[in-house]
């Protein structure tokens, strides 16, 4: 089965636990790990046994704990409009026949109740609430991954949200700049190690989020277009990635960007660019469906019977 774990704050610094009891407890890993490849080693195998223990001595209570991101110092690389659901909603075709790829900063790493800060230069701020895959074996060559030994490539699952201001991204063609902010990267509650038979149900991972307790995302992880073994072996001749990396995997449906009506759009098209991007700030911008400061995000994935649950995040927009 899949075990939980969490980074957390201590005095000393950060430590690790195994979630246990009814997921209200952690179990402290009494070594000292620096890295998540460190901790999906020896680490997991630890968690493991600890999990299964009836009589460790210290059980912390997991509501007392200021919760860290799980993937400390890891790449980001991340898929664009990879959902069916996402890709229709945007105006785009699902049966285009690239894989859009990009990277975030590492610096946009938050934990999972830390506050989302919207920049003072940003009105269109978006959420896009993402199953992160934390890699297990590096990439430093040109491999093919595929169903069979996908459990090999996969060393956890997270929760993550790829925090986006449309207003950097669109205009500027920034997607870098304007999903790299601090705090534009929320991960976690928990580090999901799953058993390589669980791996396969990646595709029945249901992605939930909320923006002040109504439902804006609500889709299984299935309905991407490119899976993680495509786009894995698509980067093995890209990048050199390393244990406890991370791959956000896409968005579904249900997020505040909306593309402009095709007679907008033709409208559009007979202005200078620099005004067709005022316009559509402009529109946009009369959307309420963007985060405002005092917004509260709870973002969700988990299968329906609940053997992998990544946990839930609590975010409020400042």
């Amino acid at each position: 089965m899949s075990v939980n774990l969490v980074r957390y704050t201590t005095d000393g610094g950060a430590a690790w636990g195994v979630v246990t009891g009814e997921g209200d407890l952690v179990v402290p890993l009494p070594a000292e790990y620096v890295t998540t490849a460190e901790v999906l080693g020896e680490g997991a195998k630890l968690a493991r046994t600890l999990a299964a223990a009836t009589d460790a001595a210290v059980r912390l209570p997991l509501a007392r704990l200021r919760l860290l991101p799980p993937v400390p110092g890891a790449r980001i690389v991340c898929q664009g409009a990879n959902y069916r659901s996402h890709m229709i909603e945007s105006g785009m075709n699902p049966e285009r026949s690239y894989n859009m790829l990009f990277t975030k900063s590492t610096a946009s790493l938050a934990g999972p109740d830390d506050d989302i800060i919207r920049p003072a230069q940003v009105r269109l701020l978006d959420y896009e609430v993402e199953l992160g895959i934390v890699l297990g074996r590096p990439v430093t060559r040109s491999v093919t991954v595929n169903d069979a030994n996908l459990a090999d490539y996969v060393g956890g699952f997270v929760v993550a949200n790829d925090v986006s201001a449309r207003d950097i991204q669109l205009p500027q063609g920034q997607w870098y700049k304007g999903k790299s902010y601090p705090t534009f990267g929320p991960v976690g509650p928990y580090l999901c190690v799953p058993d390589p038979d669980e791996v396969a149900r990646w595709r029945d991972l249901r992605l939930t989020l909320s923006v002040n307790g109504v439902t804006r995302q609500d889709s299984l992880a299935g309905d991407m277009v490119f899976g993680p073994a495509a786009t894995l072996t698509e980067l093995s001749g890209l990048e050199h990635l390393e244990v406890g990396d991370l791959l956000l995997t896409g968005t579904p449906g249900g997020v505040a960007l909306r593309p402009p009506s095709a007679l907008v759009q033709r409208a559009a098209a007979l202005l200078p660019e620099a005004r067709r991007w005022e316009l559509f700030i402009k529109n946009q911008a009369r959307s309420r469906a963007y985060l405002q400061p005092g917004d509260r995000i709870v973002a969700s994935i988990r299968t329906c019977d609940g053997a992998l649950d990544l946990g839930t995040q609590h975010n409020t927009v400042r």
